[in-house]
């Protein structure tokens, strides 16, 4: 037998080669576009989804229509909040917002849209020379839009106020007119103004202007603190968490100063994948449906949606470079790491992987996702909160969990008992003060964010406060008497 498997080109020795997919062999005249039937076909997105460029910018606008239209969130007259980071897929947001509030197109957009870019080239390695001229592009190109944009550092965040990280007061649904009635209200009103108008969109004027920068950039000592800050983080994937906290967050105080209801955000199918994987390594298994799905009211007064949820990036791509979408990209946070950077590249360079060979990993990741609930990440009190990502403290049974190893275990600094409002807030509280406000993802990231000192000022004051209410708590339970504790236990 052994001579004849050599004879047919192998042998008991030798190793054979796994069989590998076959790809389909190419075709040696051009595809018709799967939709129109006559044009040539310009790219293929899936197996046998062959568009022309004009049928591909129909499905492209109508997805990105469809996904608005499906959820419902976004009202007449509200004011959005695009984040722009300058990347391929809110590059692509941005310019789907603009073709839809053109007096061109069929079913105009309703809301009235503003722009923020955050500059970050303060931790990504960019000389002051870099960020200036990575700025001034950046300002042309939000000008070229023709929306009001606000252009912020990354610095300011150090800046912030204490109220950022509690939720603001929800808007209730029930006082408010339904989505039909809003939508009939803003097209009566759009009727009636269109006798006073020659051109130009209808949508109602808002006092928001293009606000740029008094001066270029932020003063050294913000910078200095900053780059401390990141300095002291001990791990590549704690310092990516920190940026993206420190950056929605600034965000978010933005859109509450300037009167916007609603932030949108570019994540892309394949950045959705990505964030899905990282954040279940990261053990936010229960927030996952928040953290990757269309909607996030986490913050209460500001509604985060994600409307580019349902392209890949191989579709953006393909827009981008079609219709001439200008892009921004910034460089990566610096590491010396080279193999495994952080959880989020080991992440990202695992399913890409996977993609090449399996083309279907990503959706199949995706639709996963959309099946998870949001209601393990609701709170209903602050003490159930967590003082990082507002979602819910979900350390029940934390005995039973591989956490409490984990925990730091420094010995407390107070150095004065009760309520600490007039003590200062460095030396007055330790990181093992900080555990109990934090959830089981948030923990393990906020061990390795270095020394308490070189937090951001805002995290200590808010931990502070609810340190100092919990003591105050305990005491007024402690003081009180026998029949109010039975009282209170009915």
């Amino acid at each position: 037998m052994c001579e004849a498997a050599a004879a047919d080109g192998g042998g008991c020795g030798e190793l054979r080669a796994p069989a590998r997919r076959r790809r389909a062999p190419a075709r040696s005249h051009p595809q018709p576009c799967v939709k129109c039937g006559q044009g040539s076909a310009a790219l293929l997105i899936r197996l046998g989804d062959a568009f022309c460029r004009g049928c591909f910018r129909q499905y492209f606008v109508h997805k990105f229509r469809a996904m608005l239209g499906k959820n419902r969130v976004i009202f007449p007259g509200e004011k959005v909040l695009l984040a722009l980071s300058g990347g391929p897929a809110s590059s692509a947001m941005v310019q789907q917002v603009q073709e839809g509030l053109s007096r061109e197109t069929a079913k105009r957009l309703r809301f009235v849209p503003g722009l923020i870019y955050v500059d970050e080239g303060s931790v990504r390695g960019q000389s002051p020379a870099q960020r200036e001229q990575s700025l001034a592009h950046m300002e042309t190109l939000l000008q070229e839009t023709g929306f009001p944009y606000h252009l912020a550092y990354l610095e300011q965040a150090l800046e912030l106020p204490a109220s950022i990280l509690r939720p603001g007061p929800e808007q209730s649904s029930e006082s408010g007119p339904s989505y039909k009635e809003a939508v009939d209200g803003f097209i009566q009103q759009q009727q009636w103004q269109e006798g006073d108008r020659d051109g130009g969109t209808s949508l109602p004027s808002t006092q928001d202007t293009p606000a740029g920068p008094s001066q270029r950039l932020p003063p050294a000592t913000l910078t200095q603190e900053l780059q401390r800050l990141f300095e002291a983080v001990e791990t590549p994937t704690a310092r990516e968490e920190l940026l993206q906290m420190l950056r929605l967050h600034l965000i978010l105080q933005t859109a509450r100063t300037r009167g916007y209801t609603k932030v949108m955000t570019g994540e892309s199918c394949t950045r959705v994948a990505i964030k899905l994987l990282t954040n279940l390594s990261l053990g936010r298994g229960a927030f996952l449906a928040v953290d990757t799905g269309f909607v996030d009211n986490r913050h209460g007064d500001v509604m985060v949606v994600r409307p580019m949820r349902e392209y890949t990036a191989k579709e953006i791509a393909f827009y981008n470079h079609f219709f001439h979408v200008p892009t921004v990209i910034a460089p990566p946070l610096p590491t010396k790491r080279r193999e495994k950077p952080s959880i989020h590249r080991l992440i990202e360079r695992f399913l890409m992987g996977l993609q090449e060979d399996f083309p279907s990993t990503i959706s199949t990741v995706y639709r996963t996702g959309e099946k998870l609930s949001p209601a393990p990440a609701i709170a209903s009190c602050e003490s159930e909160r967590c003082l990082l990502c507002l979602c819910a403290l979900d350390i029940a049974g934390e005995e039973e969990l591989a956490l409490e190893p984990t925990l730091i275990m420094d010995e407390p600094e107070f150095v004065e008992n009760g309520c600490c409002q007039d003590a200062p807030l460095a030396g007055t509280e330790s990181k093992a003060a900080f555990i109990p406000l934090l959830c089981y993802s948030c923990r393990l990231t906020f061990k390795e964010l270095g020394p308490l000192a070189t937090l951001p000022p805002y995290v200590r004051a808010e931990a502070q406060r609810r340190i100092c209410r919990t003591e105050e708590m305990k005491q007024q339970s402690q003081e009180a008497p026998p029949e109010d504790k039975e009282h209170s236990k009915n």
